[in-house]
């Protein structure tokens, strides 16, 4: 089958199309031919060799997969040999045209599903549903700011936000062209958050007060800036850190959260229990189905060019969900 693998840590010409061994189900994993993968920016620093843990070379990157049941290993039982599902994978492998996934790991995507929509289901959406949900405690009336509105769970969190009641999202991002699509999708302003100070663009917006939760990603300095434009007894939610700085707290900030009854907390999909992430994506696919809410695919590639496809997500370029297609 073709492949891309990575036999060096490096940039994106590290990553090679190749012809490898056709897998075969090992006992109690499913085998799909994948249609589409999916990339997050984490597929990023994996291959820049932040995270040497995440992936012993050579590897195969990619987590998510969209395609056909091809086979069952021995003991699986379902779901049967041409369903349609979606896999969000826990060692990297996607990128090819065929890949092995634990049954656990695998959903049935329901009619009125596309592949392409699938994809951003499993991990992204599932975050931003479950991160508001649950860290931030989106309720009827709080103001939410998303300030990566446009990327792959941002544009989603925007939606899902609104559908927890929010009464105000505020969306960040670096372009007109991405605030532009922020606000199509329901946001009720668009910050730039380029702009030094844009805090200030956030308290202007709910008329001095700050947002009630913050949906963060960046982490670091960013996420200063994040806790600066956080409303009293508003609660922040740090489920990223694309910057590769920790959030830094100094002591006056720390002295800020206890005395305005602010939260400040890190959110993980692993650390909820399995049951909780199956509802909810269940939930997410749901929503998709019936048309109340949209998955913006913003650039597609074909496996061969998977290397330009890490170029574009690194130079921010792309907004939503990008799409190897194969």
């Amino acid at each position: 089958m073709k492949a891309i693998r990575i036999h060096r840590f490096g940039p994106p010409d590290v990553l090679q199309l190749e012809d490898v061994p056709d897998p075969r189900p090992a006992p109690g994993r499913i085998l799909i031919r994948v249609r589409a993968a999916g990339m997050n920016y984490a597929d990023l620093l994996i291959r820049e060799g932040r995270y040497p843990k995440l992936a012993a070379l050579p590897y195969t990157p990619g987590y998510e997969a969209a395609g056909v049941v091809e086979a069952l290993g021995e003991g699986v039982e379902g779901p049967a040999v041409g369903t349609r599902v979606v896999a969000a994978v826990s060692a990297p492998g996607t990128f090819a045209e065929y890949v092995e996934a634990e049954p656990a790991q695998v959903t049935e995507i329901p009619e009125g599903v596309g592949d392409e929509e699938a994809l951003a289901l499993p991990v992204q959406a599932l975050t931003a549903w479950l991160a508001l949900r649950i860290g931030g405690r989106v309720a009827p009336g709080d103001s939410v700011l998303i300030p990566a509105a446009a990327g792959g769970a941002g544009h989603l969190a925007v939606q899902l936000a609104k559908r927890l009641g929010a009464a105000r999202v505020l969306a960040g991002a670096s372009t007109k062209e991405k605030r532009d699509l922020a606000l199509r999708l329901g946001a009720d302003a668009a910050i730039d958050y380029t702009e030094g100070g844009w805090a200030d663009q956030v308290r202007a917006a709910t008329d001095g007060r700050g947002a009630d939760v913050v949906f963060e990603r960046s982490g670091g300095a960013h996420a200063d800036e994040s806790l600066r434009a956080l409303a009293k007894g508003g609660r922040l939610i740090v489920f990223g850190a694309d910057s590769l700085t920790e959030p830094r707290l100094s002591t006056e900030q720390l002295r800020g959260l206890l005395v305005q009854g602010q939260a400040y907390a890190g959110f993980s999909l692993m650390a909820l229990p399995d049951g909780v992430r199956r509802a909810a994506l269940h939930e997410l696919f749901a929503f998709v189905a019936a048309g109340a809410l949209q998955v913006h695919v913003g650039a597609r590639f074909p496996l061969a060019r998977a290397a330009d496809a890490h170029r574009a997500m690194a130079s921010r370029a792309t907004s939503g969900k990008v799409v190897i297609n194969l």
